[in-house]
């Protein structure tokens, strides 16, 4: 796989009917390999080393109905009381991040209601703060650490 603009991290792998596949270890499951898994498990470990997440507070891949459509986010991180911190959207290293992608993000967030996002395609990163009030969004140089 490619190489990414995180920290190295150590990940389990295995193959099974010739796919390799990766350890989500908030799945706690196997999953196929694919590109945009690689950066789903990579952006996980970031959240949780560097930014000291709690595991139990990190979901990965749920629905989520946006205006009757049913749509899957990679990663929403939780506040203790349930509330919604950060959601991430992860992408392939070879896909452009562009202004599709936060739109996809912000509808998400019409109905998680994060403070936080995260658009990544593992070698560009991109940090937003949340504000209700003027309906928009602030860039940020890094999301913060769990407090």
């Amino acid at each position: 796989m490619q190489q990414l603009n995180f920290p190295k991290f150590s990940f389990r792998f295995k193959n099974s009917e010739n796919k390799p596949l990766i350890f989500d270890e908030i799945r706690k499951k196997f999953v196929v390999l694919q590109p945009e898994e690689w950066v789903r498990q990579h952006c996980v470990q970031f959240l949780i080393h560097h930014k000291k997440y709690p595991k139990s507070l990190i979901n990965v891949e749920k629905e989520l109905k946006v205006s009757n459509l049913k749509k899957r986010y990679d990663i929403v991180v939780f506040n203790p009381d349930g509330s919604i911190h950060l959601i991430v959207e992860c992408k392939s290293p070879n896909i452009l991040i562009n202004q599709d992608t936060f739109d996809q993000i912000a509808r998400y967030n019409l109905t998680l209601n994060a403070s936080y996002l995260m658009v990544t395609n593992g070698i560009n990163h991109y940090y937003c703060q949340m504000d209700f009030d003027q309906e928009c969004y602030t860039f940020l140089e890094e999301i913060p650490s769990y407090k």
